[in-house]
């Protein structure tokens, strides 16, 4: 399986804003961008103004980063939400939002993206009933996702789900702490989604 395998913190400080790559860790003063919040590299503080073109190019790098995507997985998701009815940008976060990875990690049974795409592919994961190992897996409104009974016992599940709780889950995941199960209640609304992802830039780099 064809992962990313950058730096977490260097994403971060790439795209100028914390990503939440590393789970509690963003939480911390030790965040990188809390340090040094400026890009990478030796010419990281001398960035000069981005054309529009970059502009658009490092909003897509940065919605690709937060939901833990490769380049071709992205590319596919847009094709599938350019050819959806509705609103391109909304419908493409909508897709990242109910892959499996990202519903796990929304519920609280993975710290980060990464964790919890971690978590579905060693099995951990349970869809209506069913084991389901496929990060990218589409959940549906309705669907039941909860942790299988051999694994609730791992702590890194168990602290990840408290650490969820104290902070707040958003509305479209309902979740049993205690079981470890929760419902995907339905696709978010672009205004329940945050508002420093402009998905418009991505709709205009791909038109070209």
């Amino acid at each position: 399986m064809a992962r990313d395998l950058d730096a977490k913190c260097r994403q971060c400080r790439r795209e100028g804003e914390k990503l939440f790559l590393k789970g509690e860790k963003c939480f911390t003063d030790k965040c990188a961008i809390e340090r040094r919040n400026y890009p990478p590299g030796q010419h990281g503080q001398k960035q000069g103004r981005l054309s529009g073109y970059g502009v658009q190019l490092r909003e897509k790098q940065k919605i690709r980063r937060i939901y833990g995507v490769l380049e071709r997985q992205f590319r596919k998701s847009y094709g599938e939400a350019a050819a959806s009815k509705g609103v391109t940008g909304e419908a493409l976060l909508q897709m990242l939002e109910s892959r499996l990875d990202t519903v796990v990690y929304r519920m609280g049974f993975g710290a980060s993206r990464t964790e919890a795409r971690q978590v579905v592919r060693h099995n951990s994961i349970l869809v209506n009933g069913k084991r389901v190992n496929i990060p990218s897996f589409q959940c549906k409104p309705g669907d039941m996702v909860e942790v299988a009974e051999g694994s609730k016992s791992q702590l890194r599940i168990k602290s990840a789900a408290e650490a969820a709780e104290s902070r707040g889950r958003p509305e479209w995941v309902e979740v049993d702490t205690k079981a470890l199960k929760g419902t995907f209640k339905n696709r978010p609304a672009r205004a329940e989604l945050p508002s420093s992802i402009n998905e418009s830039l991505v709709v205009e780099l791909y038109s070209k």
